[in-house]
């Protein structure tokens, strides 16, 4: 990130749009999104994996835990800590699309591979298919509280089991 602040001061276009990840937040109106990036080790010679936290502007709260989105720096800051906004959501959780082809993935396997494999040996009972599930949403309230209002848990008490804390 000081690669970016230097070429600000030198006057150059840094980059403005950053790819990152949903995680849970506590504060009302924003979203928090994880970006990771790498930092050169001079004495190893090797990249190690750092993660930034920026706040980004969602009002609407259309983004849940879990989502893989694009960013892009306000001109002004919003308060001390929103500095960003969302623009989209690229990648639902759950539901990542190859940007190259456009096919849905599985792991590391498209789903029509999938599907063809199914067809040539014979499909087994277990497995799960991605044409009958619910779209992401179906089961909240019921296994799935990311759309909750969360809080910061300060205390374990067995008499408050406090669900919807971070």
């Amino acid at each position: 990130m000081a690669k970016v602040a230097v070429a600000a001061a030198q006057g150059k276009k840094a980059l403005s749009l950053l790819l990152g990840k949903c995680v849970p937040c506590v504060k009302q109106n924003a979203s928090k999104i994880r970006v990771q990036h790498f930092k050169l080790d001079t004495n190893l010679n090797m990249y190690y994996r750092e993660n930034s936290f920026f706040y980004a502007h969602d009002p609407q709260a259309l983004c849940k835990p879990g989502d893989t989105v694009l960013i892009r720096e306000l001109p002004s800051k919003v308060t001390r800590l929103i500095t960003h906004e969302i623009l989209e959501i690229v990648y639902p959780l759950g539901d990542v699309t190859d940007p190259v082809t456009g096919k849905k993935v599985v792991v590391g396997k498209y789903r029509d591979d999938i599907k063809a494999e199914d067809k040539l040996f014979g499909r087994t009972e277990s497995a799960f298919d991605y044409d009958k599930a619910p779209p992401r949403g179906s089961q909240e309230d019921k296994r799935d509280f990311s759309h909750r209002e969360t809080y910061t848990k300060y205390h374990e008490d067995p008499n408050d089991p406090q669900p919807y804390a971070v």
